[in-house]
């Protein structure tokens, strides 16, 4: 078990290897269940002690992360009877857990609510740390705040009915948090890579790793004013891939290559040495996505990044390095040399394929 220290509510999270029973427990208590739909299509057993008033489907996709689908989601809840003392419980991926959040910290001015994730990249990253994020017409994650669940319980066994674009996906969080952290690790990690899509169980030591990582951070950072900017690491440039690629690239995956880029400007900016971005390179491009980018969509891609929400004036903010390990959060202005710093890295990563 780990357990959270948190400034709102410390929380706990424990792997289980029982998931139906925890669910009945809480469908006793009279709780609310948030569910993707394709995971209750998947597990229908899990869900059956469920009454029509407890279970609440969700299609995880990004355009149902926002104020409108939150807005229907409350009204649903309401017209249920849900109340002060009910409790929300959160059952699929990063989507489903940010629209339960959002909503669970808004109703009544706060009501519980329990994660249940059944991604890797949940698993491995999101479920802890508190943030709730939903967007907002084509700005990503705008809109939330700070609202932690009271119990995340993890069973590995969701793992064996993802993707391999899944897994992919949950390994390039794990990536960026053992670059942050410069864990040595690294290397072993990747040399087991392809065992992972077949043996998932495999993953289990390097997402408790990741979790340790991001627990000593966001103790000493809860509200990402210090310390916590560097898990930006990978994703300011991620996300811009994300949104030009119509969220076809998964973020994991996107992170991966956000990561790459990071990188290779980090090397044009003297910041890091040649031959560490090779090192680097060598542990991550098993998990780059291929991802052929066309010279038409430079407007688009640096219009993405301009409406980084951690952005200030003209200045883009991004974590850059000097090596695993060694992150530096710069702020880069979006001029022409940041353009052709781009355009080289997607015309270089072309030229290798």
């Amino acid at each position: 078990m780990i357990r959270i220290h948190s400034s709102i509510r410390d929380y706990h999270l424990e792997f289980v290897n029982d998931i139906k029973k925890h669910i009945c427990g809480l469908a006793q208590e009279n709780a609310c269940f948030v569910i993707d739909q394709k995971v209750h299509r998947l597990y229908p057993e899990l869900f059956a002690a469920l009454s029509k008033d407890q279970c609440f489907l969700v299609e995880a996709t990004e355009q149902n992360k926002s104020f409108d689908f939150c807005r229907g989601l409350i009204l649903r809840l309401l017209d249920c009877k849900v109340r002060k003392n009910t409790k929300l419980i959160a059952c699929g991926g990063g989507i489903v857990q940010d629209v339960t959040s959002f909503c669970s910290s808004v109703l009544f001015r706060g009501i519980e609510w329990v994660f249940i994730p059944t991604t890797l990249l949940a698993q491995t990253d999101s479920c802890i740390g508190g943030k709730t994020s939903i967007n907002v017409a084509n700005y990503k994650n705008l809109i939330g705040n700070f609202y932690p669940p009271s119990q995340i319980l993890i069973d590995l066994d969701f793992l064996k009915t993802l993707s391999k674009e899944d897994i992919k996906s949950g390994i390039g969080e794990i990536l960026h948090f053992y670059f942050v952290a410069g864990e040595k690790r690294v290397a072993g990690m990747m040399e087991e890579y392809e065992h992972f899509f077949s043996d998932r169980s495999r993953l289990e030591k390097y997402i408790l790793r990741s979790l340790e990582i991001k627990k000593r951070v966001i103790e000493i950072d809860e509200f990402d004013r210090g310390e916590r900017n560097l898990f930006n690491y990978g994703h300011t440039f991620g996300h811009a891939i994300e949104s030009i690629s119509d969220y076809l690239v998964p973020h994991g995956q996107a992170v991966t290559l956000g990561m790459d880029l990071a990188n290779f400007i980090s090397v044009k900016r003297g910041l890091l040495k040649p031959d560490v971005f090779d090192q680097m390179r060598a542990h991550l491009e098993k998990n780059i996505p291929v991802y052929h980018f066309s010279v038409r969509e430079m407007d688009s891609y640096l219009d993405a990044l301009s409406r980084d929400k951690k952005n200030t004036d003209t200045q883009l903010s991004c974590i850059l390095t000097q090596g695993p390990g060694q992150m530096m959060k710069k702020q880069i202005p979006m001029d022409q040399v940041l353009r052709e710093n781009i355009l080289e890295y997607f015309l270089k990563k072309e030229a290798l394929r």
